[in-house]
């Protein structure tokens, strides 16, 4: 492939091709669908900001509060292989507000909990209908916009980087008045969402074949499919090191906090969206992937030893290189097999979503079994875990991943969920 470097970007491929006018131009039902989509990723930073306020209300431990991600990411990766089953059968915009619906209830009665083991329960059923809403919001939006699937992955992608963003934002702002009020927002929020698919999506096409419970699963006998979520598994460990655990070293205000995590979300979407794009086309995806997987263990690694401030520093600017390793590990994902893309995502996450279950469980607990330093020196190793892996099967990666990286990355229908 005339142009690429190890499975990297040809100048066709890059999203900000599309003319601007083809962007904005959209359909109700996209800006319905991505304003929803904004939504739903808010809900994973949402609780950042307020993790200490949530331990003092319900009395409880950190790793017992760092249960509401455990929880939440357990039922997500499980849901993997649920998920193309349903809409497969379903379809695409009964499948989304089945999500919606499913969010909203978790989320309004999270914010009724009476007890740590309520909300983390509630977070569950949260965790189920955001798996069943984002992994076939992208799917929708691509059928449905103007312009190009191009111009629809780039409004989903710059989506994503906005909830990832204001989530903390979000909680911070209600959660200063009381913890509780950022799950009822989000609820209400997500109704609203609810309310506008209602009115301005019609039912998508439904796929020509029905996804098996089973596809997923199978689609990892593929040797490089089952590396890249294999690599992508340890990386997702050092990434959720940083989401779930690193509010608690920081002991700071829902305002502080929120503002920390805010800037850390804004790194993480520019670099996602903006500069990854053109890494990968100067330096391939491979190259671009490693380094960026080793800046982030040697970024853990000072922010677990260094100053408060120092800590501050680090923790928004793992943000820049979470963002490059989500975008070159999606893209990896739908190039480096001949599975459906779909089914192809589906197994990959259904991988690496156990790590992000893991270590918001694993990382207080390590804290509380020896320092505040070790669970920072054990996410940057399992970041170097993922390095060598992605280096020792490049071959496995780069051989098919160079014909179908681009075709992937401006084709795919549910991309986005695993970045």
């Amino acid at each position: 492939m005339s142009g690429t470097k190890n499975g990297g970007h040809s100048g066709a491929d890059d999203p900000f091709e599309e003319g601007g006018t083809s962007l904005l131009r959209q359909p109700k039902a996209v800006w319905a669908t991505a304003g929803a989509s904004v939504v739903a990723f808010m809900g994973i930073g949402l609780v950042d900001p307020i993790l200490p306020s949530i331990a003092r209300g319900l009395h409880a431990t950190n790793s017992q509060v760092s249960l509401l991600f455990t929880s939440y990411f357990l039922i997500t990766a499980v849901a993997m292989l649920v998920t193309g089953f349903v809409s497969s059968r379903i379809g695409g915009r009964k499948t989304l507000l089945a999500g919606l619906a499913l969010v909203v209830v978790f989320a309004a009665l999270s914010g009724m909990s009476g007890s740590v083991a309520e909300l983390v329960g509630f977070r569950a059923g949260w965790g189920l209908g955001n798996a069943l809403f984002v992994s076939t919001s992208l799917a929708v939006i691509v059928g449905a916009a103007t312009g190009g699937s191009s111009a629809a992955i780039l409004l989903y992608e710059s989506a994503l980087g906005l909830g990832m963003a204001c989530g903390p934002l979000l909680g911070a702002v209600l959660g200063d008045m009381k913890w509780r009020y950022p799950f009822f927002g989000t609820a209400a929020l997500m109704a609203i969402g609810f309310l506008a698919i209602t009115a301005f999506l019609k039912e998508q096409p439904k796929p020509a074949a029905r996804t098996s419970l089973l596809a997923p699963v199978k689609a990892l006998g593929h040797g490089g499919l089952a590396a890249t979520a294999v690599s992508a598994f340890f990386y997702n460990y050092a990434f959720f090191t940083v989401l779930a655990f690193t509010p608690f070293v920081l002991n700071m205000s829902p305002y502080k906090s929120g503002g920390v995590f805010f800037a850390w979300g804004v790194l993480l979407a520019v670099f996602s969206v903006i500069v990854a794009p053109r890494l990968q086309h100067r330096f391939g995806s491979l190259k671009v992937l490693c380094a960026s997987l080793l800046l982030l263990a040697a970024d853990l690694l000072v922010l677990g030893y260094g100053d408060h401030t120092t800590a501050i520093v680090c923790t928004v600017l793992s943000g820049a290189f979470i963002g490059l390793n989500n975008t070159v590990f999606t893209e990896l994902a739908l190039g480096v097999s001949d599975a459906p893309r779909p089914v192809a995502s589906a197994g990959y996450n259904f991988v690496r979503w156990f790590a992000a279950a893991a270590a918001p469980f694993l990382a207080p607990k390590i804290e509380e079994w020896t320092d505040v330093h070790l669970p920072f020196v054990v996410a940057a190793g399992a970041a170097v875990t993922g390095t060598v892996i992605v280096a020792v099967r490049r071959r496995a990666l780069t051989t098919e991943a160079e014909e179908r990286a681009p075709q992937h990355a401006t084709e795919d229908g549910v991309t986005a969920f695993a970045r």
